[in-house]
């Protein structure tokens, strides 16, 4: 990569610093539109199934009475499906962060 270009990137990150100073730099709320919004959205929605997923077992294995092993199985199957979906799409995204990092300036 040339000076030229390193450069070029620092002098963009500088003019976006001042915008990442806001509160979701900070881990903050993301907002509500947008691809990091829909993001944030189906990750917890992966969390949300797995915890679910994740109660349902220990509540069979406990012997609570109204769960049954099959629901069990579904729920902990959803779950699974969910994150393998999460983890390509990840990867998707890292593929084409690289790709986009790696075209000519």
């Amino acid at each position: 990569m040339a000076i030229a270009s390193i450069e070029s990137v620092l002098q963009q990150m500088r003019a976006l610093a001042p915008m990442m100073e806001g509160p979701a730099a900070a881990g903050g709320d993301v907002p509500a539109g947008g691809f990091a919004g829909e993001l944030r959205k189906s990750l917890d929605r992966i969390s949300d199934a797995q915890q679910s997923a994740s109660a349902q077992a220990e509540a069979f294995e406990l012997g609570k009475p109204g769960v049954a092993l099959n629901d069990v199985m579904v729920d902990l199957q959803k779950a699974g499906i969910g994150f393998q979906t999460g983890l390509q799409v990840r990867n998707k995204i890292v593929q084409a962060y690289q790709e986009i990092m790696n075209m000519p300036a």
